[in-house]
């Protein structure tokens, strides 16, 4: 290329790459189609895995969990309800609907999908019954033993008497005469059944007296009554009082609910509302959900309808019965298309159009698609690959986009294609690998959070950006090697001139009140600002999802029948202090205590360890999951205090969300100082400036509270959740403020980055700091546009989509590249730079020559050998 190339700066290892792929393009594209075939192999043969839940280390929701499934390994079965009503709005309790239920349930539980708490509730009131019955018999047989030996004796006298007479009865009076006897000295249960067939058999005899010629009545003496009637009475009249507390502990005290009823059965897992409009039959499968059959849940609503549909009955399952999916549903497509239309529109080929569009999906599919074939081996949620895919899409569409305008610029300079390249991927290569690292970066300090599924997320995102960032500086090259011929330096001088005209254009008007325009984007945002004082985080519930979704149906039907704290019940575990067991009296004293507490609906006994030194009740708050009173509620009970027990625990999803969002509240500001300070450390080193960096880093921190501001007003203010096609407002997803500001932290350095080098790269070239402001920005802002609409239309795209997590961050990441691609980047850092002059290139001697260059100007790349 005939240029002097010196030691050491990060543009001259690039251009070096980028001459490489440039003239061995096949060979470059070959390791690229190797990756995409390994990745393809791995999606192939690999199970794909989405975790049902989020594991949160050291909070003390996990931990009471853990210890719950260590003790009851049972209870780490996925659990929910399948939710009945009618089709036609009526009831659900008339009698012929109720024996379609109880139909329903006894398939469900016959299926050997669930597992059977019907039997073994059953078997539980068994027990009691057979514990009383066997004290009653014991009291029983104590009375009745004397009375045995005394029939004994009188028997065997009348036995010898009819023997002497000759009579044929007298050998059957004497068995029954030894009988009696042996039941004297037998088990109280023994004795009171052979007592009971004696007085059987002694009846007959007496019935057999007149035919016999000696006088019916006379022939043996009656000393004995049936003492299984005795029994029988006494279990039923004690067993009265104890089941109906056990009914207490294990139904509840819900004056909302009462259990299914077909004729004089009970079915104590399916309760039926007060107003008889639902039905809900309590689900617990025998593992989590993503270690089941997919069709596990489809089969048992498969089961139910067959019963319950000729009824008018529909049925759905609740959410936590759902495994979770991947939310996407094609509509994303949409901003994804916009983004083609302008890369179209800013490179003026069709074929130059598809080169960004060809690397990014490639990097996705590789980024994605491992996190896909590897998932066996890690917990992964659902919307980790939404995220991926909507950075990975983005940041790759704009890396290209930047490495490509660049070379069509100096192809219309005049230059040579493969001195083009190289001097493009030099420069704006090097502008694209240090935004891309602060991207990589401020993902990987999502880290030190320690939150296992979060870590998996940000490591996914991170993957996808430095494959975005690889492909940018190496495939780039080999596909513009190959496809150089289609491109027309005419089209872009004409469309060079034009943008250069409005940019210019721009900045006069910037210059003209640079001051006025500063005050009132500043002000503006401020404004913004005002709704996040009053951000409410959470994990988004059913009551959000859309209208005709399985979530919002199953949500709001057990809203209505059985209250708002029915979608997120707690599971409280109480442990006696000394390790003793619980009687029925202590667990109903618990029980009691638990229920007096306010914003507590109902407390039901849901079980227990073997040793019953532990016991796990189920609080249905007043109050719903993602309701501020049930956060208090769940704050209230770790504090109460109850006689001998241990400090309860509280677990369950809606504390697992709790403890989750308090984590990360915790941990913003921590965040924001690091990425404070790792934004004024790089801009420190790309611009050699000490005015740039802090500005550009408060107008980060400008771009983030406005963009929180409007997260709270559009999603959590219900006059305003119809812009994002909501009908209820709702929180904001908890660990959506820490990973966006992480995210669009990087992506404002990106345009930080490019705007800054051009306009520090005029200044270095002698140009005055306000000309070069200038000249900068209008050399630069056109791609810089156009970067901007492409992620501000691919995150857009994912607003579109009906799952409330990833049209969250979809509005936060377009709301957030709009404010400071626009606002902050391209009006209020020129005004500011307007203002201040030579100040904002100003750094100390000793300062500068203790910071490594960067070169990402490429200044040392053009230098003359």
């Amino acid at each position: 290329m005939g240029n002097k190339i010196n030691k050491a700066p990060m543009s001259v290892y690039l251009a070096k790459l980028a001459a490489l792929a440039f003239r061995r393009p096949w060979q470059t594209l070959a390791a690229w189609g190797l990756l995409v075939l390994v990745v393809s192999g791995l999606l192939m043969t690999q199970p794909r895995h989405i975790s049902s839940g989020i594991t949160l280390r050291d909070t003390p929701s996990q931990q009471t969990l853990d210890r719950i499934t260590h003790e009851l390994p049972q209870a780490d079965g996925a659990q929910g309800y399948l939710v009945f009503t009618a089709s036609d709005g009526t009831r659900v309790d008339t009698p012929a609907r109720e024996e379609a239920i109880a139909r329903a349930l006894e398939q469900v539980n016959a299926s050997g999908l669930v597992i059977d708490r019907e039997t073994a509730i059953a078997k539980q009131r068994d027990a009691v019954e057979s514990k009383i019955r066997g004290k009653v018999e014991a009291k029983v047989a104590d009375s009745l033993r004397p009375k045995l030996t005394l029939m004994s004796d009188d028997l065997h006298a009348h036995g010898e008497m009819l023997q002497g007479l000759g009579n044929p009865a007298a050998g059957q009076i004497l068995a029954l005469a030894e009988r009696s006897a042996k039941l004297s000295r037998s088990q109280p249960s023994w004795m009171i059944i052979g007592a009971s067939q004696l007085v059987e058999e002694l009846e007959v005899l007496k019935s057999q007296g007149a035919s016999i010629g000696m006088g019916g009545p006379a022939l043996v003496p009656q000393k004995l009554q049936d003492p299984r009637v005795q029994v029988n009475r006494a279990v039923s009249v004690a067993s009265e009082p104890v089941l109906a507390e056990l009914d207490t502990l294990l139904l509840g005290r819900d004056p909302s609910a009462r259990p299914l009823r077909v004729g004089q059965a009970q079915f104590r897992t399916v309760a039926v509302s007060r107003d008889g409009t639902v039905a809900a039959m309590s689900i617990q499968l025998g593992d989590r959900l993503s270690d089941l059959p997919a069709d596990v849940v489809d089969d048992l609503l498969g089961i139910s309808r067959d019963e319950v549909a000729q009824q008018g009955l529909t049925v759905a399952a609740t959410s936590t019965l759902r495994a979770s999916e991947p939310p996407l549903g094609g509509r994303e497509l949409v901003g994804l298309a916009i983004a083609a239309m302008v890369l179209w529109l800013t490179l003026g080929s069709i074929v130059a159009a598809g080169l960004p569009l060809l690397t990014a999906m490639t990097g996705v599919f590789l980024g994605v698609g491992a996190a896909f074939g590897l998932s066996a081996h890690y917990d992964m949620t659902s919307s980790t690959p939404a995220l991926a895919l909507m950075i990975g899409l983005a940041v790759g569409l704009d890396y290209a986009l930047f490495i490509i305008h660049k070379y069509r610029s100096l192809l219309a300079k005049g230059q040579l294609p493969s001195e083009s390249v190289v001097e493009a991927v030099g420069t704006s290569g090097s502008a694209v690998l240090f935004a891309g690292t602060t991207v990589v970066i401020a993902l990987l300090g999502l880290l030190t959070l320690q939150i296992g599924f979060i870590t998996v997320m940000a490591l996914t995102a991170a993957t996808t950006v430095v494959l975005a960032v690889l492909l940018s500086i190496t495939a780039i090259p080999a596909l513009l090697g190959l496809s150089q011929s289609r491109v027309r330096p005419s089209q872009i001088k004409r469309s060079g001139k034009k943008a250069h005209w409005v940019a210019s254009g721009w900045t006069r008007v910037l210059s003209r009140r640079p001051l006025l325009i500063v005050g009132a984007i500043a002000t503006c945002l401020g404004l913004l600002a005002i709704p996040a004082s009053d951000i409410r985080l959470g994990m988004p519930a059913g009551d959000v999802a859309p209208n005709a979704s399985e979530a919002r149906i199953t949500y709001d039907a057990m809203a209505t029948g059985f209250g708002a704290g029915s979608n997120g019940p707690l599971a409280v575990v109480a442990r006696r202090a000394d390790g003793k067991a619980m009687g029925q009296a202590e667990l109903l004293q618990t029980q009691a205590h638990l229920y007096r507490i306010s914003d507590v609906a109902s407390v039901k006994l849901v079980g227990a360890n073997e040793s019953r030194s532990m016991a796990i009740f189920q609080v249905i708050p007043d109050a719903g999951p993602t309701d501020p009173t049930t956060q208090r509620l769940v704050k209230h009970l770790r504090q109460e205090t109850v006689t001998d027990l241990e400090p309860l625990e509280v677990t369950g999803q809606s504390a697992l969300n709790i403890d989750l969002t308090e984590v990360l509240a915790a941990a913003i500001p921590t965040y924001l100082v690091v990425i404070v300070g790792l934004s004024l450390l790089v801009l420190l080193l790309v611009f050699r400036s000490v005015f740039l960096p802090i500005a550009a880093t408060s107008g980060f921190l400008l771009t983030i509270v406005g963009t929180m501001g409007l997260m709270s007003l559009v999603f959590s203010d219900a006059r305003f959740t119809w812009v994002v096609g909501l009908d209820r407002p709702g929180p904001i997803l908890s660990f959506l403020p820490i990973m966006a500001s992480g995210i669009l932290y990087g992506l404002a350095m990106d345009y930080q980055v490019f705007l800054g080098t051009s306009m520090r790269e005029a200044h270095v070239r002698g140009v005055g700091a306000r000309q070069a402001v200038v000249d900068g920005f209008s050399h630069s802002s056109r791609v810089v546009f156009a970067a901007a609409v492409i992620m501000v239309s691919v995150f857009g795209g994912f607003v579109l989509t009906d799952d409330t997590m990833i049209r969250q961050f979809g509005f936060a990441l377009s709301v957030g590249i709009l404010i400071d691609a626009f606002l902050i980047r391209m009006t209020l850092m020129p005004a500011l730079l307007l203002v201040v002059g030579e100040v904002a290139w100003w750094l100390p001697r000793w300062l500068d020559e203790l910071l490594p260059k960067l070169d990402l100007e490429g200044t040392q790349l053009r230098q003359d050998e």
